[in-house]
């Protein structure tokens, strides 16, 4: 057979660098795939139908110079100015150590999620560290292991709230005025959504009345003031109200925590530890609760549990609720965390200590305190004499005095036209301040008064663990830092095929940029006229998401796939109501579909239908006639995969986005799988109306540990008036759009989209598509005849995913999926995806990232571990006595003089001569994840627990 290649070879030196596989490995998966060419394969497997008639019209590719020249030149476009502005956003200083060693060190921003705890052990210890941190400072049992931002962990406390409150739970929520404005707005979002009641009142005075549910105050509150909330609390309480507190972890260090003041959940963010401001994100927000609401927390929960040795050893807790969500019956569509912003914020805290905590935290404290004696001595009155780092002074011309603030290089906020707020945070100076108080035409004054009032002081001990009080050199750090790292398996060590997830390369080049201060310095809410860079490539990504989708228009506001299906849907119902349609809100979603799919349909105030599964996984045509027949007059949406869940190109799709057009409703794509579309196929040209992105998949920002994500979304030109709304106000304000996220979402790591997009061009991102379809197809045919592939589509090839079906073999043998995903960990792979969609099944993908060698590395594993199944069903030994069973094997299982298993040390530490030369020996063995949820412990345990 002649073979002609239709690949990057023509395309930029970059495109051949992200995409694996050579012109000759090319060659070789297409002979044994039979065809001729991959243009010949592409035609074969994507639908003729919706196919994009040209080429997308993108930009020529840049090299990397060239790519880092222009993010050079945006960059510059912004301007650096003092940032005390505050309003939840500071200025903080990141240690070298930490930025070097993790947010720059592949081995942690390539990690995923940690569901295989065996290889997860050392994010798994900094997120644990990170819950222990947030808890001690919260003065509450329970923390979780990281949230989205903190207006949108505000809002989960207030549906947490209504959820748990029995007795109450149908009356309104009371928000104090003195919370954050941007808060304020994405709460009103969800309640409008739900269709609850919300009010809004100065909880100085009293609750207002009625029946209330729950309360949220903020400590300290937006104009800076310390206050004394015992009393409104227990006022609360007494009235059957569950009380939430958005408290400055920071300022924690000095007052009264919320769990001493009887609040039953604190949330807020956690930036002010090393993380740079972004532009608003990513940040690891937190999410702490009393005792009995551990298991209605929504997010995810690291716990402490032990391995088939019975060493202590960490996992997610209660994980049905995170990797299996309860699909319309959710309560919360949280998905993606901040798993790798968390993991800097609790090592800042290692690093600082709570001494160095406290320090920081007196620093910025005293550094108000001068700030405010200087401008009452000059004559000026302030809103609170109480504060911890945030000054709010009465002013005659607001603007005036921030316009000269800004002249002599600070940024400070307009409270109203007659207020400044003045937020001063660990990178404030002694000369800042002088320049404060030229700006104001007072003299510097020594801080008299403005203590913390004596009764808001906090007198108890936090952080008193051995981990945040025995590392204190860069050394010890450094060495931390390699150790916990060194347990986990990431993108940097091997092939992690998980589909659905797309873990493909997170080049150095497209990760550059966002750690430059002209970047990573800038404040969400400072003036349009110093953030010309970041809006400017705000516009460019969005165009050219715009470009490769084939919409009208983009929003990047979601930080996360998830909340980019919530603005989505909020989108479509929007637009019905519009239109005097605002009965319409039921949404059909396929029984395969992604559980965020029914979750998010829920908190947009939508009622689920779920629609059958055909035997071959496409979408039964019979049953969704039947349920748009049913629904006609109040169909709102129908949410789709595609390809489907199952990896494969549904060849009836725009039939099914025309029968619910016809019946009135809008059409939903979930982008999930947009890495076997780009390029081939448009979205919105096929069918859509709206689509959600996952950058943090398709567009190559790293999933680090479980976030950051971005989850942008597309909308057709109907649509376009209902994205989502400016949260500050700064930039632009639609009336009636929800706003869904604090500031811009994570824009902080949108240089890494836009490098990946304007580096590979068109042609480029073209052929990444092909190229991870090709790869798809090869592994499911080397491996369909030890594993048989459940759902093919034409000529029984896949998308860019397989699923690979071992049910059989475990009716036969006793090895399930789970076995397998565990023996894999010996050969130093991360698991495919298990038992979704279908229970017993692995999901395969290899992403276009993926060369030849590593490929055949991982088909060798797989079929090495068949063969194992082979001598359990020839009674070689039982499948508990297995090395499946028995998997993965940590080094002191190997090492062991009074090894008696029925196979070899050899067998299980090095089943294929590869491994001899590299191996990755896991940090445990299985661990017994019922056992830690029966038993949870979700702080760190003593040293001694580990001792033997």
């Amino acid at each position: 057979m002649t073979i002609t290649q239709t690949s990057a070879s023509t395309s930029s030196e970059f495109v051949s660098r992200h995409i694996g596989p050579r012109p000759a490995d090319v060659n070789h998966m297409l002979s044994t795939l039979g065809y001729s060419s991959l243009d010949e394969l592409i035609d074969t497997a994507v639908p003729a139908d919706i196919r994009q008639a040209s080429a997308l019209d993108l930009p020529s590719a840049l090299s990397e110079t060239e790519a880092l020249a222009h993010l050079r030149g945006l960059a510059s476009k912004n301007v650096m100015k003092t940032q005390m502005i505050g309003q939840g956003f500071y200025d903080t200083i990141t240690p070298p150590v930490i930025r070097r060693n993790i947010v720059e060190n592949p081995a942690w921003y390539t990690a995923y999620t940690p569901y295989q705890p065996e290889i997860s052990q050392g994010r798994l210890e900094a997120l644990l560290n990170f819950q222990t941190m947030v808890m001690d400072l919260t003065g509450l049992p329970i923390a979780n292991a990281s949230m989205l931002d903190e207006s949108s962990s505000a809002a989960e406390a207030v549906l947490m709230m209504r959820r748990v409150n029995k007795k109450k739970g149908n009356g309104k929520t009371v928000l104090d005025s003195n919370i954050f404005p941007q808060t304020i707005k994405v709460i009103q979002g969800r309640a409008d959504a739900l269709g609850f009641e919300i009010e809004v009142a100065d909880l100085a005075q009293g609750l207002p009345e009625g029946e209330i549910s729950g309360i949220v105050l903020q400590q300290p509150g937006n104009d800076g003031s310390i206050a004394d909330h015992k009393q409104i609390i227990a006022a609360a309480k007494d009235a059957g109200a569950m009380v939430t507190v958005i408290a400055d972890l920071l300022a924690l260090t000095m007052i009264t925590p919320p769990g001493e003041q009887g609040a039953d959940i604190a949330v807020g963010n956690t930036q002010r530890f090393g993380v740079p401001l972004f532009f608003g994100g990513p940040h690891a927000a937190y999410f702490a609760v009393a005792d009995g609401l551990t298991r209605s927390m929504p997010g995810r929960l690291v716990g402490v549990s032990s391995d088939d040795a019975g060493t202590p050893a960490y996992r997610l807790a209660l994980q049905t609720r995170e990797q299996h969500i309860r699909r319309e019956k959710a309560t919360s569509n949280i998905c993606t965390a901040q798993a790798l912003l968390a993991i800097c914020a609790s090592m800042y805290a290692v690093y600082h200590g709570p001494a160095g905590l406290k320090m920081i935290a007196s620093r910025a404290h005293n550094h108000a305190r001068v700030i405010a004696s200087s401008l009452v001595a000059g004559g000026f009155t302030l809103a609170s004499d109480s504060f911890f780092d945030t000054v709010v002074v009465n002013v005659d011309d607001a603007a005036a005095i921030i316009s000269k603030a800004a002249e002599s290089g600070v940024n400070l906020r307009k409270v109203s036209e007659t207020q400044v707020g003045i937020s001063t945070d660990e990178a404030t100076t002694a000369a800042i301040v002088r320049s404060l108080a030229e700006v104001f035409g007072v003299e510097l004054s020594a801080p008299e008064g403005f203590d913390i009032p004596e009764g808001q002081v906090r007198t108890s001990e936090f952080m008193t663990h051995p981990i945040f009080n025995t590392i204190s050199s860069e050394t010890q750090m450094m060495r931390y830092l390699r150790r916990l790292a060194d347990r986990d398996l990431a993108l940097d060590r091997t092939m992690i095929p998980l589909g659905s997830c797309t873990m493909k390369l997170n080049s150095a080049a497209e990760m550059e940029s966002i750690t430059w201060p002209e970047f990573a310095s800038i404040h969400p809410y400072a003036p349009a006229e110093q953030t010309e860079g970041w809006r400017e490539l705000i516009t460019d990504l969005e165009g050219r998401l715009t470009t490769i989708t084939g919409y009208a228009g983009v929003s990047i506001q979601p930080n996360a796939g998830s909340q980019g299906e919530y603005s989505g849907l909020l989108a479509i119902s929007g637009y019905h109501a519009s239109r005097g349609e605002g009965q319409r809100n039921v949404c059909l979603i396929p029984a395969s579909a992604h559980g965020t799919n029914a979750a998010s349909a829920v908190l947009a105030g939508m009622k689920v239908v779920v629609v059958k599964t055909a035997a071959d996984g496409t979408i039964d045509a019979n049953d969704l006639d039947a349920k748009i027949e049913a629904n006609k007059d109040v169909l709102s949406a129908i949410m789709i995969t595609y390809p489907s869940t199952h990896g494969v190109y549904d060849a009836d799709v725009r039939e099914v986005c025309d029968k619910v057009h016809a019946a009135g409703g809008q059409v939903y794509i979930d982008g999930a799988n947009m890495n076997a579309l780009v390029g081939l196929a448009q979205p919105g040209q096929f069918g859509g109306d709206v689509s959600h992105l996952n950058l943090h998949k398709t567009f190559c920002i790293p999933h680090g540990g479980g976030g950051p994500g971005v989850g942008p979304i597309g909308v057709g030109e109907h649509l376009v008036p209902f994205l989502p709304g400016d949260p500050s106000g700064t930039y632009s304000e639609r009336d009636g759009v929800p706003v869904v996220a604090t500031a811009f979402g994570s824009a902080g790591v949108l240089p890494i989209s836009w490098a990946y997009i304007a580096m590979m061009g068109g042609d480029g991102l073209t052929d990444a598509t092909k190229t991870a379809i090709l790869n798809a197809n090869y592994i499911a045919k080397r491996l369909n005849e030890y594993y048989p592939v459940l759902f093919t589509g034409n000529k029984e090839l896949v998308a860019h995913e397989c699923i690979l079906d071992l049910r059989e073999l475990t009716a036969k043998t006793g090895a399930t999926a789970e076995d397998v995903a565990k023996r894999l960990i010996d050969f130093g792979f991360h698991a495919p995806t298990l038992s979704f969609p279908v229970a017993g099944t692995l999901m395969v993908e290899p992403t276009e990232s993926e060369d030849l060698v590593e490929i055949e590395r991982f088909i060798e594993a797989m079929i090495t571990i068949h063969q194992e199944m082979q001598e359990v069903l020839a009674g070689v030994y039982s499948i508990e006595e297995s090395p499946l069973r028995n998997a993965p094997h940590s080094v002191s299982a190997v090492v062991n003089s009074s090894w008696d298993r029925k196979y070899s040390v050899e067998q299980a530490a090095f089943p294929v001569a590869s491994l001899k030369r590299d191996k990755y020996f896991p940090a445990t063995g299985r661990i017994d994840g019922a056992a830690g949820d029966r038993n949870l412990i979700c702080s760190c345990p003593p040293p001694e627990a580990f001792e033997d």
